[in-house]
């Protein structure tokens, strides 16, 4: 893809690099996630933040930050995300993953790809190498396949917690991974990356591969990567719809991101949760479910949070 002229940021000139990322939103709490399990997701989450802030903090771009740090949640078979992911009616593990530049406003997504290790870096190729924001199914692989990304088998994605899911046909409502993260020169990016529904079918697509749906960043106003109930979050344009809110009625971060999430999508019965981040540097990570797995680091502080 051309690239685009950069927008003019405004950010205040004090603003240091800030990173957050979620690792699903769904039914967490400590009824159903043992210390054991929620000391696995706390290093996880801790080892994601740290890769991203290392890159931030050595001059690395909010782009670079947000590939790297889900590369290595789609890599940990904890979040239902590259390896791990669920599986569809047939056994098998498509996934989908986008990402955005919010100062060209650039972006790239893939959907239902299969075979290919980290998604969102195939997403990343759409948006630096074609003339296309999405790429789907054979189409999609047949990129991958040109453009050399590593690959692997099914049995790779597959993990025997995903088997024992598939075959006790359990739905699990968490997983999904994704990053915003802000820059030394004030860029935000965002990425959302996952392996869907469990048991989808008929080439069922989420919110997560939908630039404005599940992912979406301009570094005038913030970056939001969401997950939940992505049929929901497609009708309700909810990542953008943030964006909206705030460049269009004034709202702050925090103020339109409960109004979407504890608002607009509670009076639909819709549930799930977001990240997102601002011009700022300040951190919102909303969520009407039980729990999300989520986590933020500045230069001053670092948190890591799964309950509600």
């Amino acid at each position: 893809m051309e690239t685009a002229e950069p927008i003019e940021t405004d950010r205040t000139d004090s603003v240091k690099p800030v990173i957050v990322i979620h690792g699903g939103a769904g039914n967490i709490s400590r009824d159903n996630i043992p210390d054991s399990v929620a000391t696995l997701y706390t290093e996880a989450l801790n080892e994601a933040l740290a890769i991203g802030n290392s890159i931030l903090i050595n001059d690395g771009t909010a782009l670079e930050a947000v590939e790297a740090t889900i590369k290595i949640m789609e890599d940990n078979p904890l979040f239902n995300a590259g390896r791990g992911s669920v599986l569809n009616m047939k056994g098998e593990v498509e996934n989908d993953a986008s990402i955005m530049d919010g100062t060209t406003l650039e972006a790239g997504a893939v959907s239902g790809v299969q075979g290919v290790k980290n998604p969102i870096s195939l997403a990343r190729l759409v948006k630096d190498s074609t003339k296309h924001v999405m790429l789907s199914g054979k189409g999609a692989n047949q990129f991958a396949s040109e453009m050399n990304v590593d690959t692997a088998s099914q049995d790779y994605f597959i993990t025997k917690r995903r088997r024992a899911y598939y075959q006790k046909l359990i739905n699990k409502k968490f997983g999904t991974v994704g990053c915003v993260a802000l820059d030394n020169d004030g860029n935000i990016a965002a990425g959302t990356s996952t392996g869907g529904m469990m048991m989808k079918k008929w080439g069922r697509i989420g919110d997560s591969p939908i630039i404005g749906a599940g992912t979406y960043a301009n570094s005038h106003f913030a970056g939001v990567s969401c997950t939940g109930h992505g049929e929901y979050f497609i009708t309700n344009v909810v990542a953008y719809d943030i964006i909206a809110l705030m460049e269009y009625k004034q709202l702050s971060l925090e103020e339109a991101a409960e109004y979407v999430i504890l608002e607009k999508l509670e009076s639909q019965d819709a549930k799930g949760g977001l990240i997102a981040l601002d011009k700022d540097g300040n951190v919102v990570m909303e969520f009407n479910t039980a729990g999300m797995f989520r986590a933020y680091q500045t230069q001053d502080t670092s948190v890591v949070e799964m309950f509600n």
